[in-house]
């Protein structure tokens, strides 16, 4: 498996599949082929059906740094060899000069047709939860210290700078109001959540209404195009930093705490990342938010130093209760349902590590499993349901949006 660097990477929303997958793609495309005078841009699949609303076609155009482009939304081809399927083809002077056909597989990461030297070193010899857990067992570590053991000590670098950008993002979405771009006339809610307060709220009330602040900030930070962390994508950012950042609150965890929870997290968000998928286009929302609920409780029961059995139950049943979940953003936008997901998630995942507090011991499913089945039963989804916005909210809304 890779470094989880590449679960966590700090950028711009509004999509690490749809955005800052292309704009890298588009980015080396254009240092490979600098002597073209026009560029054509082929998406395929979910990004020629969502292309627009992600704003895919804007973030190609920047990082193609001014040269004359078309970009062309193919939305009849199939048998693609991803879900997220882009060519490139440079020209100069009317003849073709070069060619890339690129994948944009989930996370903001990339992968070319015909260059497997592209791929990012791996970092983890071992590639599941069991043979991950037989390594910590062995050595007496836990998951965290088998983070740092493979990684080096400077991840917790790298993780002490997105443990500060979630936070960022966070504060930032907590104090603005309006109305989000896009045509949907979605309001900002977080700010009128966080500053909410009721007489005699009780302590559960409280938890529920900043946790669910938070969440719906990074939310609307991504849906808006601001910097967040992907975690491990764009549209399912709020849900990690949400019940960190509460529990670091609430509890006066330090950030050493913090950022070994997310190294754990991290490591989770890679497992699932290397045999299933995170991508929403590819396995519906099931891979993206259920994924990060997944992150999020694991990253919780470290912070509250459970052990290897219980971080396995609770993100085993934070993905398994997300099986099924469609992606069918409203518009193409991800604003509706994708926000309020994020808040409902992590949710999900403080319930799910209480849960495993208390009966860990009484658990059937091993989280692998679990891995296995999302991405089955994501490539079992029809394609209407797969960030297509052609079924679902994305279908029914168009026709009544009051009811």
């Amino acid at each position: 498996m890779q470094s989880i660097k590449d679960i966590y990477k700090i950028g711009v929303g509004p999509s690490s599949s749809h955005t800052l997958g292309p704009e890298k793609a588009a980015r080396l495309f254009r240092q490979e082929h600098p002597e073209a005078d026009s560029i054509r841009v082929i998406l395929y699949g979910s990004l020629a059906k969502t292309g627009v609303g992600h704003h895919t076609d804007g973030a190609i155009a920047k990082a193609l740094g001014g040269v004359l482009t078309e970009i062309v939304f193919d939305t009849e081809t199939t048998c693609l060899p991803h879900e997220n399927t882009i060519d490139f083809i440079a020209y100069r002077a009317g003849a073709e000069c070069g060619r890339m056909r690129v994948m944009s597989i989930g996370g903001g990461d990339i992968s070319i047709e015909g260059r497997a030297e592209m791929r990012p070193p791996e970092v983890y010899a071992e590639n599941s939860f069991c043979k991950i857990a037989e390594v910590c067992r062995t050595r007496g570590i836990r998951l965290s210290d088998y983070v740092y053991l493979n990684e080096g000590e400077t991840i917790k670098e790298h993780l002490l700078a997105v443990k500060q950008a979630m936070w960022d993002s966070i504060s930032e979405g907590i104090s603005k109001d309006g109305i989000l771009e896009g045509g949907l006339g979605v309001l900002r809610k977080a700010k009128l959540l966080y500053q909410g307060s009721y007489i005699d709220e009780s302590e559960s009330k409280r938890e529920n209404r900043l946790v669910c602040s938070y969440a719906l900030a990074v939310g609307e930070q991504n849906a808006s195009g601001g910097r967040i962390v992907t975690a491990p994508t764009c549209g399912a950012a709020g849900v990690v930093p949400a019940v960190l950042r509460y529990m670091q609150e609430k509890e006066g965890f330090s950030d050493e705490k913090i950022i070994d929870a997310l190294a754990v997290g991290g490591i989770i968000g890679n497992i699932i990342k290397q045999n299933a998928s995170i991508s929403g286009a590819e396995c519906g929302c099931q891979a993206e938010i259920g994924s990060a609920c997944a992150m999020a409780a694991a990253a919780l029961c470290e912070l509250f130093d459970m052990d290897l059995d219980r971080i396995e139950y609770a993100a085993e049943i934070s993905l398994e209760h997300h099986l099924g979940l469609t992606c069918d953003p409203v518009g193409g936008l991800v604003q509706i349902p994708c926000i309020e997901r994020g808040a409902i998630a992590a949710m999900r995942a403080i319930n799910a590590m209480y849960l495993s507090e208390h009966i860990a011991n009484t658990r059937k499913i091993k989280f692998d499993t679990v891995v296995r089945t999302m991405y089955e039963t994501g490539k079992d989804l029809l394609s209407l349901y797969r960030e297509t916005a052609e079924g679902g909210l994305a279908k029914m809304y168009k026709i009544s949006p009051c009811c």
